[in-house]
């Protein structure tokens, strides 16, 4: 069972409303026009053209919500907010219909789990649906699974740090990569990521930990999809999990949020690369040899 949170906005403040709804703990969000249309978030390098846009949020049926529809009014202008229960086999049966296949990068195809045909040069990775966040369809995992598909080499090792699904660890292994970590301080992501990755015949290579149990290791990537304020708490201990010359990836970040975050991680790395989509910026960073 889950809880729907579902609202009308101006399209020009559903960014600042995401923001505030993944903060809360919102599983997914969908944008609908007044002819009903869902776009999931919506998807990279489009954008919706309705002025007035609705917005419905799925949480889990233990969030609680008594002050986010008070917050988003305030916030965002927002509108004729209700919250309704919705029952798991609705929510799952949304998200797969909104959820279809598809590319990212060179090598990267994303699909539902029941959807086992790849194209031809593409490395497949499927998901279970409903699970987590973290289907590939917001420009925040969008934007890492780009770089992941451009960067990691045979061999390489990846923490991913609030790993929702689990699919950048699971992809970072279907590219190539030899060993992932997997840490979330969610429950749920946990159940989820260990499902998708005995999916993909992943799970003998990735290690899946909350963050308090998660070892001191040293790896070639961290990948962190969350949001900018938790990143620029964890910038020491993120950095602290690359070892020099490695990379950090960061997502999560609004276009307003991206120079703040920089400056958290200046002291550890260099050659700084910032790019957005949608009004969403992902930081790849260089792990520096020593800090300044």
């Amino acid at each position: 069972m889950r809880q729907q949170l579902t609202l009308q906005l101006d399209a020009a403040a559903v960014p600042t409303a995401e923001a505030l709804l993944e903060l809360a703990g919102a599983d997914s969000i969908a944008l609908a026009d007044a002819g009903d249309d869902p776009v999931l978030e919506p998807l990279p390098e489009t954008t919706p053209l309705w002025p007035h846009v609705t917005l419905r949020a799925v949480f889990p049926a233990s969030a609680d919500l008594t002050h986010v529809g008070d917050l988003l009014e305030g916030a965002c202008a927002a509108r004729n907010v209700k919250v309704t229960v919705l029952h798991d086999a609705d929510w799952q049966a949304a998200i797969r219909q909104v959820f279809k296949a598809r590319a990212f990068g060179q090598r990267i195809w994303l699909a539902p789990a029941d959807d086992a045909a790849v194209p031809a040069g593409r490395i497949g990775i499927r998901l279970h649906m409903g699970l987590a966040f973290g289907t590939g369809e917001h420009p925040t995992t969008a934007l890492c699974l780009d770089w992941l598909d451009a960067h990691v080499r045979r061999g390489a090792t990846l923490l991913d740090y609030g790993c929702g699904s689990g699919v950048l660890a699971i992809a970072a292994l279907a590219l190539g990569a030899s060993h992932a970590w997997a840490t979330d301080n969610d429950p749920q992501a946990l159940v989820a990521t260990r499902s998708n990755a005995e999916l993909n015949g992943a799970l003998e290579r990735v290690a899946i930990a909350t963050p308090g149990s998660l070892p001191a290791v040293t790896v070639d990537i961290v990948a962190a999809n969350i949001l900018a304020g938790p990143l620029m708490a964890l910038a020491p201990l993120l950095a602290a999990h690359v070892r020099p010359g490695g990379a950090l990836v960061l997502a999560g970040i609004l276009s307003t949020q991206a120079a703040q975050v920089a400056q958290a991680y200046a002291p550890y790395c260099t050659d700084f690369a910032h790019t957005t989509e949608q009004g969403w910026v992902r930081i790849a960073a260089v792990r520096r040899s020593a800090n300044r």
